[in-house]
């Protein structure tokens, strides 16, 4: 089969490839022919070897995937062949630990993820694990069901971790996937005021941010961010900012807004130091809250959503044919839009 491989260390190291469809499954694992998979930032970070996490080379990319069971372990009882399918990100989780043992297996310490440290979906077929795996509804579609991922990353950050009630003041910091995601999930909780910061190079993911709901938009280099976000309302701040982005700079605009009492909730992976004083957290007796990953009962609800009409990344979206994956990967890295998606077999 046909795969995008990472396969050294490098910039650039990433290629179609031909290789074996995953043969031997255990029995509880399930093999899904790919429809869609979506391009997360992290593919981008492995292209340019950037990222700040290990990565076990060569690997298929790619976490973010939906598709049809093409085959099932002996002991699969939930799944059958032709089941329209999505499934979670760690390809593998101990089952022993604390965290695995009471839900939070995002959280476990021997986690794998697709893409990384296992094989990942960029390709014609992948294997997962029946416990893991989700039922599309029927008038989802393949490419929206692939970004069920990010948008639960979004659901876990805005619904599950953070505090936020309806009339709230709330501003998004990041148009990428993830930080458009929030809006979407934000806007379901009827914000008094709901804010997103970007750059000019932002331009078509700020415009979607709007068609997503947005309020109102900041442009950072243009416009004093701390400045245009005190102004509204009383002036004390935001009741809750999303960080999206996560560099050192985002953080500390999130720090000098956040109302007292407020929360922050960090969801942007950033490897620089802090480099400023987070004693305005004390002083404001307001909240930082780091937000991971996901669970079954988000990707559940979020599915549900989605049936309902409720919940909608496709705007944000491009949809390649697996041979035009570079292009996949360079027009999202060039903010062209905000997720590429590939087709292993459309």
């Amino acid at each position: 089969m046909r795969a995008v491989i990472n396969y050294s260390s490098g910039p650039g190291s990433v290629e179609i490839r031909d290789v074996p469809i995953p043969s031997v499954l255990g029995p509880k694992d399930i093999l899904i022919q790919v429809k869609a998979a979506g391009v997360c930032g992290s593919d981008l970070h492995m292209y340019h070897d950037i990222q700040g996490f290990p990565v076990k080379r060569p690997v298929t990319l790619g976490h973010e995937y939906s598709g049809i069971v093409a085959d099932v372990g002996t002991e699969v009882t939930l799944f059958q062949s032709g089941d329209r399918v999505v499934s979670e990100t760690p390809a593998y989780v101990c089952e022993t630990c604390i965290y695995c043992r009471t839900g939070h297996y995002n959280l476990c310490p021997n986690r794998r993820g697709f893409g990384v440290l296992e094989d990942g979906a960029m390709a014609e077929y992948v294997k997962t694990r029946e416990a893991i795996v989700h039922k599309v509804p029927d008038n989802v579609s393949f490419e929206k069901a692939a970004m069920t991922e990010p948008t639960c990353v979004a659901y876990n950050a805005v619904a599950h971790h953070s505090r936020i009630r309806p009339g709230d003041h709330v501003v998004v910091i990041g148009p990428g996937p993830i930080g458009l995601m929030c809006v979407q999930i934000a806007k379901l909780f009827s914000p008094g005021q709901l804010m997103i910061v970007g750059t000019s190079k932002d331009k078509n993911r700020l415009e979607i941010a709007r068609q997503f709901g947005a309020d109102s938009v900041i442009v950072a280099d243009e416009q004093d961010v701390v400045k245009e976000v005190m102004s509204y309302g009383d002036g004390f701040g935001p009741d809750l900012v999303l960080d999206a982005v996560g560099i050192s700079v985002t953080l500390k605009q999130s720090v000098e807004v956040v109302r007292p009492g407020g929360q922050i909730t960090k969801i942007g992976w950033g490897p620089s130091p802090v480099g400023f004083s987070l004693d305005p957290l004390i002083q404001k007796a307001a909240r930082l809250q780091g937000s991971f990953s996901h669970n079954y009962p988000m990707w559940e609800k979020v599915l549900l959503m989605m049936g309902k009409g409720e919940i909608d990344p496709l705007p944000m979206t491009k949809v390649y044919d697996i041979d035009q994956w570079q292009q996949a990967f360079v027009e999202m890295d060039s903010l062209a839009h905000a997720k590429s998606i590939i087709q292993p077999n459309p």
